[in-house]
């Protein structure tokens, strides 16, 4: 076994690349590269490896190496609807539940979104919306519930790193996160469903076209 602390930065180096999109989508990671980069064995290598590929973010295919996971079309809309039937859940315990926290943690993290828009910080903003979400389910307390949202955060967050940076998409999404956060604000839980339901659903626009053809290349 490698040493605790040589696995955990391996880990939290690679990871930290895979989501924030310096590695690319479907590229094949090389161990002795990797090892010579950060200084340290080949065996804290593997073992981060070993714990991406449980979260997902990594493919391991014998005799072939690892490689960082890839979506084509179908399996992102899939993942999509994985996310409507989890997030819709959430945002409807956590408007019933703890409509007053829900509202006050929401507004603090589009307060930080127009921020980092205001002064063009993509990586911030995209960081924020990526918390924007974590919080329905923080907000719903349901362990269960959030244990299988942690399946595809990542993943997610990952996919929202590369792709969400299209102006027209970002415009889009940062206009709905407000109208979200309308909506919770009156307890309106109609609309606060309608509105996540396409926020997150949405398969027409360049967005999704560009999405789809990247995770297909």
């Amino acid at each position: 076994m490698g040493l605790p602390g040589q696995f955990s930065m391996t880990f939290n180096n690679l990871r930290d690349r895979i989501i924030s999109g310096e590695l690319e989508l479907g590229s094949q990671l090389s161990e002795a590269r990797i090892a010579k980069e950060l200084d340290v064995s080949r065996t804290p290598v593997r073992e981060a490896i070993n714990r991406l590929e449980i979260e997902g973010l990594l493919e391991v295919e014998p005799q072939r190496g690892s490689f960082i996971f890839n979506l084509d079309g179908s399996e992102l809309a899939k993942l999509c609807d994985a996310r409507v039937a989890l997030e819709t859940k959430a945002l409807t315990v956590a408007i019933k539940e703890r409509p007053d926290r829900l509202h006050s943690e929401l507004t603090k993290c589009t307060d930080r979104m127009t921020s980092a828009r205001a002064v063009d910080d993509v990586n911030n903003y995209l960081a924020e919306d990526t918390i924007f979400h974590q919080l329905l389910f923080d907000c719903a307390d349901n362990k269960f519930l959030n244990d299988a949202y942690q399946t595809i955060a990542t993943k997610m967050a990952a996919i929202r790193n590369r792709l969400g940076r299209h102006p027209e998409h970002m415009a889009k999404s940062y206009a709905e996160h407000l109208q979200l956060v309308d909506a919770v604000k009156v307890s309106d839980t109609k609309t606060a469903l309608e509105i996540l339901r396409l926020h997150i659903d949405r398969k027409e626009g360049s967005y999704w076209s560009e999405a789809t053809q990247k995770s297909s290349e």
